[in-house]
């Protein structure tokens, strides 16, 4: 078993650049970047540095990592027809300065497979953003497994985790990250099981389950305790679960009032955990959770409040939460009692959708400004103050499909993936 210092030293071993966002919401998971130097206006010509069609569709972000972008996608099946048995799962790595293609690999599908119908229709079969260290790239394709690459394209091994699906049929959609050494997948969908897998060989080093994992379609947070070792934290029906990284024991759990489906990831501030989700009703509580806690945290929860967030996760910064509803309102609270400080429709977010919301990625912060992708009408960008302030509304016109997911942030870029194109974003 690797100590705790064993773990942050092999952190420290990857290949990382101050530029990377090698995984989903970024290095640490927050959403925040260090860059200062974005657009806030793009159209046409204008600060679109270049855009590469994509192999097919998908939700899952791009990532940068070491001057490459990956991102996935799907074809064969689903939105453009064709028959389950003809779905394929793509991870295409770009050159991040020109935009080139290097190089696309294809995996045929593990059948059974979830049929198109439903919510899936909202997210395909691409959900899963990919997480790499410099060296070498993880895409999850959900019950296809999980794909390990070197950054030349050669595949490394990989691994079936379950076929299973809920009563729903909706697929998955939590990304992988890495943890040290481990690759850390939430498969609660295809196995109810949570899985720490050696990054270098794929074996299983730990396996945690339990039928709580039942709509759980969040990535799991690498939480840090004051005073202690960090935790994986993963929002579950009723419950928020803190987990040793290293062994995938549970050390502590807490209930929480959120019920039914969970997709955001949890975030944090100080000691204080945020839980956002929830279905029919959403919800959005933080709990206390103390450097010393294990086994059951009883009265964790400090604030409890409705107007919260189906599926983008909040963004922390100095004291508040920020985020974009279900209803298409961009919303600004106090960190430590939930309390709202403005609620402002974004005009224009709400229109032209089909069963899903109008907003599925989750916002970032750069430079002092929150970017908040719409799924049909365009990428807000607003102050990240506690005062509100639009600053930019920005339309790719040509491009007539969703964009479901998360953009990745590297290099004075933004990159931005609907479900045909890639862009990068940067001034020209």
């Amino acid at each position: 078993m690797q100590t705790h210092a064993a773990v942050a030293l092999a952190l420290l071993s990857t290949v990382a650049h101050a530029d990377d966002w090698s995984r989903y919401r970024g290095p640490n998971g927050s959403g925040v970047s260090t860059d200062q130097n974005l657009p806030i206006e793009w159209a046409g010509e204008k600060n679109i540095l270049w855009k590469v069609e994509l192999p097919g569709r998908g939700s899952s972000s791009p990532i940068v990592s070491n001057g490459k972008l990956f991102v996935t996608a799907y074809s064969g099946y689903g939105a453009d027809g064709g028959s389950v048995e003809k779905l394929k799962r793509h991870l295409v790595c770009i050159d991040q300065k020109s935009g080139k293609i290097e190089w696309t690999k294809t995996v045929d599908a593990r059948l059974p497979e979830d049929p198109y119908g439903g919510f899936l229709t909202e997210h395909g079969y691409a959900s899963n953003t990919p997480v790499a260290d410099g060296e070498r790239v993880y895409a999850f394709f959900g019950k296809s497994g999980v794909y390990a690459y070197d950054f030349s394209g050669k595949e490394l091994w990989n691994k079936h985790l379950g076929s299973e699906s809920t009563d729903k049929h909706w697929g998955s959609a939590a990304s992988p990250i890495l943890v040290g050494d481990l690759l850390v997948v939430n498969a609660a969908e295809e196995s109810r099981a949570v899985y720490g897998l050696d990054k270098l060989t794929g074996a299983e080093k730990w396996k945690a389950e339990g039928e709580g994992l039942a709509y759980c379609y969040g990535t799991p947070a690498l939480m840090p305790r004051p005073g202690g070792e960090d935790d994986l934290a993963l929002a579950v029906p009723g419950e928020l679960w803190g987990l040793d990284p290293e062994t995938g024991r549970i050390r502590w759990w807490a209930e929480t009032p959120i019920t039914g489906n969970i997709s955001p990831s949890v975030t944090f501030l100080e000691d204080l955990v945020y839980v956002y989700g929830g279905y029919p009703r959403t919800a959005r509580v933080a709990l206390k959770i103390g450097a010393e806690a294990k086994d059951e945290v009883k009265d964790a929860l400090v604030w409890e409040e409705t107007k919260s967030s189906y599926i983008p996760t909040p963004v922390v910064h100095e004291g508040h939460l920020y985020w974009v509803s279900d209803s298409g309102d961009a919303l600004c609270v106090k960190a430590d009692t939930g309390e709202i400080v403005y609620q402002e429709r974004l005009e224009g977010a709400q229109g032209g959708q089909s069963r899903g919301k109008p907003f599925y990625a989750s916002p970032v912060l750069a430079g002092g400004n929150l970017y908040a992708v719409s799924r049909t009408n365009g990428t807000f960008v607003i102050k990240a103050a506690p005062k509100f302030e639009l600053i930019g509304h920005n339309m790719i016109a040509d491009d007539k499909v969703q964009f479901n997911a998360t953009p990745a942030v590297g290099d004075g870029c933004l990159f931005l993936r609907s479900d045909s194109t890639l862009y990068c974003i940067g001034k020209k």
